[in-house]
């Protein structure tokens, strides 16, 4: 199956433009090419920076009815083209073709949510009276756009993080540059094609396609640039923070997800959706299920149900609807995987089914046994593999769910109304799925975490809020002296 794309062009101040320097873009399942983008060069980045100043002022000056008409054209050209993004979304990264349409679906949603939240950026009127002298002042505060957004994104949601970044930026009123991932970059070049069909103003987006090491610091570091969104891996986002100076900073970066199951969980439930949370995208997905904490008295039977689910997992061509898994993102990942879970067999875990590698193929896997000093306990696998701990007691959950330097969203299922808000109170997380697993999300929801799992939150309101800033009006009036 082949779809159309846009061949070699990025989107460059509202101009669709090539180069002679270009970067393949393959397909992870079998390495076939499916076409080249260009390598931008600095030069290019930096004259992507000084159009959109002017894309700055042309955006901040766009009636909020304008920016509600253009972000609702844009999902509805989506909508209309449907078939063709998930089908750039499926042979760019790692997908199936089920999950791509259900992203675009998501993609679309994030775009009208964007629209019906332009509207409502408001502010407030300011008792300035509450103080001593100044029962002369009246006033209020608004919220006005900070101006040029870098926004740097992941191969796991090539379109629909990218929408999360680019929907808020245009509801609020700002521009925004797009670095996205080198390897899935025909998602994003789509999403400025929609922009570009429903009238937004040239230069208020541009899509820039590179390499990271040309290109990238020059977005990050760049005085006229006043917010870095980040979605990325934890090293890449302190390497920014360091760099990137006195800017806003938003950074969603990865998890280790913890779920946990009591005893009087609602087991097939909870079976079903942890092995959806686990291996759903190949398990490359920051809200992926890691690790399993189920306590003692049910720990055979769940990991006895749990193996069996993902043996029915069906391996294979990511285009054909009946697959559950295809590749990860390329075979450097893969074997990435292969050696984190191998380190961790030969340190003394147990492998309980998968553990094979196919080129970019890793099968679904699960470990129990595994050693607290093992990689793939700490960090964030970002591959289809997961861990099954068993636990004496609720207590002893909640200390293991914690002791990891992440904390993006958690899941517990229980039926006890008491243990979900006791878990709610002392998981050291984002956010919290009772009878659910970490990998649930709404595009309208707070989305981000705590400690290595990042700055701020996205999620269409909450993204708004970042990109924004308050600004305090007051009036002295003359007429109330004299009252």
């Amino acid at each position: 199956m082949k779809t159309e794309v846009l061949g070699t062009k990025m989107f460059l101040a509202g101009e669709w433009i090539s180069k002679e320097e270009t970067i393949a873009v393959l397909n992870p399942q079998d390495n076939s090419f499916i076409t080249n983008v260009p390598a931008a060069s600095a030069e290019d980045m930096l004259f992507a920076i000084e159009q959109a100043k002017e894309g700055a002022q042309k955006a901040a000056s766009m009636p909020v009815h304008q920016r509600i008409s253009i972000l609702n054209k844009a999902a509805n050209y989506i909508n209309e083209n449907s078939e063709k993004y998930a089908e750039t979304i499926a042979l760019e990264g790692s997908k199936t073709i089920l999950q791509a349409r259900a992203e675009v679906n998501r993609c679309i949603q994030t775009l009208q949510i964007s629209a019906e939240e332009a509207r409502r950026i408001q502010g407030e009127t300011i008792p300035f009276d509450q103080r001593e002298g100044s029962e002369d002042r009246l006033g209020y505060y608004y919220r006005f756009p900070i101006g040029i957004i870098a926004a740097i994104t992941p191969f796991n949601d090539p379109l629909n993080l990218v929408a999360h970044k680019v929907g808020p930026a245009i509801a609020s009123g700002n521009a925004i540059i797009v670095k996205p991932a080198t390897v899935t970059p025909l998602s994003a070049l789509l999403l400025a094609e929609a922009f570009e069909a429903a009238g937004l103003p040239p230069k208020v987006i541009s899509v820039i396609t590179g390499h990271g090491g040309e290109i990238g610091d020059i977005l990050i570091t760049h005085p006229a640039i006043r917010m870095v969104s980040f979605t990325g891996g934890l090293e890449t986002g302190e390497r920014i923070a360091h760099k990137a100076g006195l800017k806003k900073i938003s950074m969603e970066l990865g998890s280790n997800s913890p779920v946990i199951i009591l005893k009087d969980a609602d087991l097939p439930d909870a079976v079903e959706a942890t092995v959806s949370g686990a291996f759903y995208a190949v398990g490359q997905n920051c809200l992926g299920v890691q690790r399993v904490y189920i306590e003692q008295d049910i720990y055979d039977e769940f990991c006895s149900e749990f193996i069996a689910r993902v043996g029915q997992y069906r391996v294979g061509d990511k285009m054909l609807e009946t697959t559950d898994m295809g590749p990860m993102i390329n075979e450097k990942e893969a074997i990435r995987v292969e050696k984190w879970v191998n380190e961790a067999v030969d340190k003394g875990a147990t492998l309980l089914i998968g553990g094979k590698r196919e080129g970019a193929f890793y099968s679904p896997t699960v470990l129990t046994d595994v050693p607290a000093d093992c990689t793939i306990a700490q960090q964030e696998i970002f591959g289809p593999v997961v861990l099954l701990y068993p636990v004496d007691d609720f207590a002893s959950a909640i200390e293991k769910s914690n002791d990891v330097d992440y904390g993006l969203q958690a899941g517990i299922f229980t039926r006890d109304i008491e243990k979900a808000f006791e878990a709610i109170e002392k998981m050291n997380v984002g956010g919290i799925m009772i009878n659910d697993s970490s990998d649930y999300r709404i595009d309208g929801m707070p989305f981000g975490g705590v400690k290595g799992s990042g700055l701020g939150r996205e999620g269409v309101k909450f993204a708004i809020q970042e990109m924004t800033e308050p600004k305090v009006v007051s009036f002295k009036l003359n007429y109330k002296k004299s009252m």
